[in-house]
């Protein structure tokens, strides 16, 4: 539980009271409710205070605007401060997602984290330390050089009597020290006039230590997004129309008069919802409220071939190369042999287990938020633009949601709590429904991939064209969420990429073509199946295909799939990675698929390489297939993984856990449902995922390279899951699949059509 009680000036005036605290008694309700914000104070990057500050019993409070999402970045992130000041690990308090406290670093997204924010905490840590040597020189009667510090005292080398605390010298007080800062978010760069320090002297990055937000959470005593609680607060629903753009003709307030408890009824623009004392009040009313909206003018695909003839079809908004050398046409004109494929993947969810919720308190020219967004800034300026308010008199405060993974990177509830809570004048907590959740959440778009190769007499592959034909994603910056369009503001874009990476690039082939096409998803305010970030964007689907064809063309060649991806791996680190997994799985040399076995089931291993923002990952899959049902468990993953710079191996490794198997649901399970007249898929019995019985048995080997930055764990591992999969069950059956997910129908189907 993180107390918020105290706004970043209370702390500087001297009292060496704590920021953030960790209690497993005082409900994190009370906290949020003393909460006295500092309005219009915007944290200057170039000031150390804005950074960390050093409490009188030596504690350190770290101010940073990234979140905890679960990913364990807030253990991360505390090392490496913890490291660079040489403190104890268990003095260092983070204080999250707060825009009155924080320096905007960006968003928490992408596996970007310990990569981007790492280094700017890390030298901020530096500055401090350096300082804080500075200033114990005088005391000590000794040059800096002749200084030392541990477990935050500094002492006189070789006398350590002669010594001082960090909390004696600067305890409650602010450290008046500027540093320079240049750029801003995720680029920007603190410069380093003081040289952090060399990794050889890590001792506290690179250790396993304990999870900082885990103990609450595993007794039950973590305060979520849902359990925030304001003075007089009332709670709020809104009744969704068909489509974004449905007009309410008519609205019964009559209908509710009898549900004891209503506040109001709210109608604004195109929203409608309704206020009142009581959670189960705002249910009932909304449930009951009687409205008639305008039907909507375009209707979604009537089955999933029409949706991949749109896909295939639509022109592109715009095309991006993601890699490109030599003439691949030319090369596939010449070849000796050639290959096509066409891989499909459908719209998907990110399933939060806790549907959204948000506290907004909208007061005449302020508003306070508690919300679970990945990004605190991104969600104030919407606010903004929805209310007209300029930015530094809206205060988001990040408070842990259950689940994310992309879906609170465009954060909707705030916005709906904002606009009933400025229609009431009085704090509203709105929370989401499940079938609120699945029916409007922005899904993971659907993808169509195009493979093209060309093989030579002497079996090299000699073109590589690869394209990755995806919905752009409407959910995203500079295009208004739910409530901002419906109360009337228009999109600034058309749609942003669903990513780039897993199309083949990691391989050298003399000619070779991948690129993506962006393209548009209908009309976007015209469905209620909207599109955004899904953990790992695009990668998962594009692994998929580009594994599975490198696959084809190996079992077409008869040649081992891993002795085939070395053929045209030229990356060191690319070569390791997928040599350490086929090491560990016990890989033995053979062309797929395995000789054929009787009885009705069959087994096979599948490896997949691919890469993220400079983080390798090689995957081995183990599968059996029921050849009379279709079913495919997935017994066995196997995991190389190469982030460069390890800072919590533990961490990472959950990491990875939670990729493997959060792969293996999307691949074998996960596919939203829906015909023309909507969505099928609004609870978890139409919307199945992986539960524990299912889990597979995942082994990991960590590659570290110490001498290299972090490059992100949150996501790589991810992407190659569907590819080993789908290689595996080739490699059991004889049968390719090129149609994500693998459910046992679809398997069954692809069995049968194959002769005996």
């Amino acid at each position: 539980m993180r107390d918020r009680s105290l706004s970043r000036r209370q702390f500087l005036k001297g009292t060496g009271a704590l920021i953030v605290s960790f209690s497993f008694s005082r409900p994190a309700s009370k906290a949020l409710a003393q909460s006295k914000t500092p309005f219009g104070i915007e944290p200057d990057p170039k000031s150390l205070n804005s950074w960390l500050a050093i409490a009188r019993d030596g504690s350190v409070t770290v101010f940073t605007s990234k979140v905890e999402l679960g990913t364990g970045i807030e253990t991360a992130l505390a090392q490496i401060v913890a490291e660079e000041l040489d403190v104890p690990f268990k003095r260092i308090k983070m204080d999250l997602g707060d825009t009155a406290k924080t320096v905007d670093q960006s968003s928490t997204t992408g596996s970007r984290t310990v990569e981007s924010a790492g280094p700017q905490l890390r030298q901020a840590a530096a500055a401090a330390r350096q300082a804080l040597m500075n200033l114990a020189s005088k005391p000590l009667g000794a040059p800096v050089e002749r200084l030392t510090v541990e477990d935050g005292v500094v002492s006189v080398i070789g006398n350590p009597s002669k010594s001082i605390s960090y909390a004696k010298l600067i305890g409650g007080k602010r450290f008046n020290v500027a540093i320079s800062a240049s750029g801003s978010g995720r680029q920007m760069k603190l410069a380093p006039e003081v040289r952090a320090k060399d990794p050889k002297q890590y001792k506290i990055v690179g250790a396993s230590m304990p999870r900082m937000d885990l103990p609450p959470k595993v007794m039950g005593r973590f305060s979520y997004t849902q359990d925030v609680k304001v003075p007089g607060m009332l709670h709020g629903r809104v009744v969704r129309p068909p489509v974004v753009t449905s007009k309410p003709l008519s609205v019964d307030e009559d209908s509710v008069k009898q549900i004891p408890g209503i506040v109001k009824v709210v109608q604004e623009g195109s929203l409608v919802g309704v206020v009142a004392k009581t959670e189960w009040a705002a249910i009932q009313a909304a449930k009951a409220l009687k409205v008639t909206w305008s039907e909507p003018a375009t209707k979604l695909p009537a089955n999933p071939d029409e949706l991949y003839a749109l896909l295939k079809n639509t022109k592109s908004l715009r095309d991006q190369v993601i890699a490109e050398k030599g003439n691949p046409a030319a090369a596939l004109s010449q070849a000796g042999k050639t290959f096509e494929a066409i891989y499909h993947w459908p719209f998907q969810l990110h399933g939060m287990i806790g549907p959204s919720c948000a506290v907004a308190d909208v007061r005449k020219d302020r508003v306070t938020i508690w919300t679970g967004t990945q990004g605190p800034f991104r969600t104030r300026k919407a606010i903004a633009e929805l209310l007209g308010f300029p930015e530094e008199n809206i205060r988001v405060i990040y408070a842990e949601g259950s689940g994310c993974y992309g879906r609170l990177s465009p954060d909707d509830v705030p916005e709906d709590a904002v606009v009933l809570s400025r229609a009431v004048g009085r704090p509203v907590r709105v929370q989401w429904m499940r079938e609120d959740e699945h029916g409007w959440e922005p899904k993971g778009p659907a993808q169509l991939m195009l493979a093209r190769a060309g093989v030579d007499a002497q079996g090299k592959v000699v073109a590589w064209d690869f394209t990755d034909r995806s919905f752009v994603r409407t959910a995203a910056e500079g295009i208004p969420l739910l409530a901002s369009r419906q109360v009337g503001l228009k999109p600034k874009r058309e749609g942003t990429a669903n990513g780039t990476q897993g199309g083949g690039e990691v391989y050298a082939f003399e000619n070779q073509k991948v690129g993506n096409a962006l393209i548009p998803w209908m009309h976007p305010d015209e469905t209620p199946l909207r599109t955004c970030n899904l953990r790992a964007p695009g990668q998962p689907a594009r692994s998929f295909a580009s594994e599975s064809f490198m696959d084809e063309i190996a079992s077409e060649l008869k040649v081992d799939p891993v002795q085939f991806r070395l053929r045209y791996l030229t990356n060191k680190r690319a070569t390791e990675t997928l040599l350490a997994a086929a090491k560990k799985a016990q890989w033995q040399e053979r062309p797929s698929p395995a000789p054929a076995s009787s009885g009705s089931t069959a087994k096979g291993r599948g490896i997949a390489l691919t890469h993220r923002t400079g983080t390798f990952v090689a995957i081995v899959a183990e599968v059996e297939v029921d050849k009379l049902s279709g079913n495919v468990r997935v017994n066995r993953i196997t995991v190389a993984h190469d982030c460069g710079l390890i800072v919590n191996p533990n961490g990472v490794q959950a990491q990875i856990e939670g990729n493997a198997i959060q792969g293996v649901s999307r691949v074998l399970m996960e596919e939203v449902q829906f015909d023309s007249s909507g969505m099928k898929n609004v609870d978890w019995k139409s919307y199945p995922i992986l539960t524990f019985p299912d889990v597979p048995d995942i082994e990991i080997v960590l590659l570290n390279r110490p001498e290299m930055r972090a490059q992100g764990a949150g996501e790589a591992s991810l992407g190659p899951v569907p590819g080993a999969v789908a290689n595996a069950i080739f490699d059991a059956t004889g049968v390719r699949l090129r149609e994500a997910p693998f459910t046992p129908s679809r398997v069954l189907a692809a069995l049968k059509a194959v002769p005996a």
